[in-house]
């Protein structure tokens, strides 16, 4: 049950994460996750949204080379400790975890979501449903 992740590669210089939004807000796209790391030349923008594939195409079409990835989207109580119940329960079936990043739950405002790239992914998935955590599909993503 993973989804789709839209990673865009960037200058890094001022204004290019902007042009990437406005690019995003003209075409009515709107984000439900973001993370951006940098490195020294450029930057990698890491997007969750609700059609990856419009999205990923009007990127394209303005210039933003991107690639799509599988990750898996957790939802997790928005309480102290409520990661690190699933750290624990990768940690234990040995699953290696190469990034994450969280948003809060929009509608659902006692949720929060933790949107995870790790090695195996299909490991990582029956680990955690197993452990009685809920993943995310790609169409609940636009209901959050």
């Amino acid at each position: 049950m993973s989804i789709k992740q839209i990673s865009v590669f960037m200058e890094n210089k001022p204004g290019t994460l902007e042009e990437m939004t406005e690019v995003l807000a003209k075409n009515n796209i709107d984000m439900r996750a973001l993370s951006v790391a940098e490195a020294e030349d450029f930057g990698i923008a890491r997007l969750i949204v609700d059609d990856v594939y419009e999205t990923a195409t009007v990127l394209k079409d303005a210039g933003f080379v991107n690639k799509m990835s599988d990750v898996l989207a957790v939802e997790i109580p928005d309480t102290p400790g409520g990661l690190n119940k699933v750290l624990k329960t990768l940690s234990a079936a040995q699953v290696n975890l190469e990034y994450m990043y969280a948003f809060l739950g929009g509608k659902a405002a006692d949720k929060a979501f933790i949107i995870m790239k790790v090695a195996h992914i299909d490991r990582a998935e029956s680990t955690l449903k197993i452990g009685g955590f809920n993943l995310v599909d790609q169409e609940q993503i636009s209901e959050l």
